[in-house]
């Protein structure tokens, strides 16, 4: 079988914009520095299996993430094609004046609804990274901006989130100018009630539910469901990563992302378009584990890959 059949469900969106943070969020945490031309060629094919919506890389000082000391070379590789987005997540002001260096049209901020997050990772507090997302939309004048809440759904320090907190963090980047708030479950741990109670507690805190989208984990099997449920409110942006890329270095036994080939195939089986090739994905994910040596923890990609070798034998 290489296509779910189709069974929509009532009530729910008819499209979603499905929202590829592999060659950024996947790739930052991996041991093995893959070579820039790879990383370009990656976003070449991830743009070839229909993917519009890419986050391309991360202007991060280079001591912070090395997998991403190359963002301007890949930045400058890459064509964007025609009604695609090509974006950068920025730190703070100096990463958003290189990102507009390298010709970036697009960036992603990122804060925190946990303190512990906050200094452990932002080098900051969580007030300190708010302020910070608010000067960085400020200065990028007009720039379509997207804000990330990490650890939104539970932290590894603090345990369960305020929920409050996380909304009304949310609703601070909204007011700010941020288009889209990405609420991120950066562990894995979210389960569907969860999620369903977070996104409602955001969109009551003055969030419209067209500019929530849910950055999901997949480390407890959950990351599917967490959709649905997400589904089931009205909300149609779902970030994801080819092969299930990424992991957390914060969450000892975290998987990675959400894989973009499981979520398109169970979208694909809602009659939900997102005009990503399914089979074209689970390639690229082929093509890249193939292009690292390790094996990615895809299962779609598993599936069709055997599918595929059956036709052909």
């Amino acid at each position: 079988m290489t296509a779910p059949r189709t069974e929509p469900e009532d009530g729910l969106p008819t499209s979603v914009t499905v929202y590829e943070v592999g060659p950024r969020d996947g790739l930052q945490a991996e041991t093995d520095v893959v070579p820039t031309d790879v990383k370009a060629e990656l976003c070449r094919r991830l743009y070839v299996a229909g993917v519009r919506d890419l986050e391309l890389t991360s202007f991060v000082p280079p001591t912070w993430i090395p997998q991403l000391t190359d963002a301007a070379e890949v930045a400058a590789s890459v064509r964007i094609p025609d009604g695609a987005r090509g974006v950068a997540l920025v730190p703070n002001l100096r990463g958003l004046e290189r990102a507009r260096d390298a010709g970036i049209g697009e960036i992603a901020v990122v804060v925190s609804a946990t303190e512990a997050f906050a200094h452990a990772n932002l080098n900051t507090t969580k007030e300190g990274a708010v302020e910070r997302a608010e000067d960085v939309v400020a200065e990028a004048s007009g720039m379509p901006v997207r804000g990330y809440v990490s650890m939104a759904f539970g932290d590894p320090w603090e345990g369960e989130v305020d929920i409050d907190a996380v909304a009304a963090t949310a609703a601070r980047l909204y007011a700010a100018g941020c288009g889209t708030i990405a609420l991120g479950d950066t562990i894995g741990v979210a389960t569907p009630g969860l999620t369903a109670r977070v996104v409602r507690e955001t969109i009551a805190a003055g969030v419209p539910v067209e500019a929530v989208a849910l950055h999901l984990h997949d480390t407890y099997g959950q990351a599917l469901a967490n959709v649905h449920a997400a589904l089931r409110l009205g909300v149609s942006e779902f970030d994801a990563a080819v092969g299930g890329l990424g992991r957390c270095p914060y969450a000892k036994g975290a998987t990675g992302n959400l894989a973009t080939e499981a979520l398109v195939w169970m979208l694909d089986g809602l009659g939900i378009e997102t005009g990503i090739d399914v089979g074209a994905m689970a390639a690229t994910t082929t093509w890249l584990s193939r292009m690292r040596g390790v094996r990615a923890p895809s299962n779609i990609a598993t599936a069709l890959a055997a599918a595929a070798s059956k036709e052909e034998s």
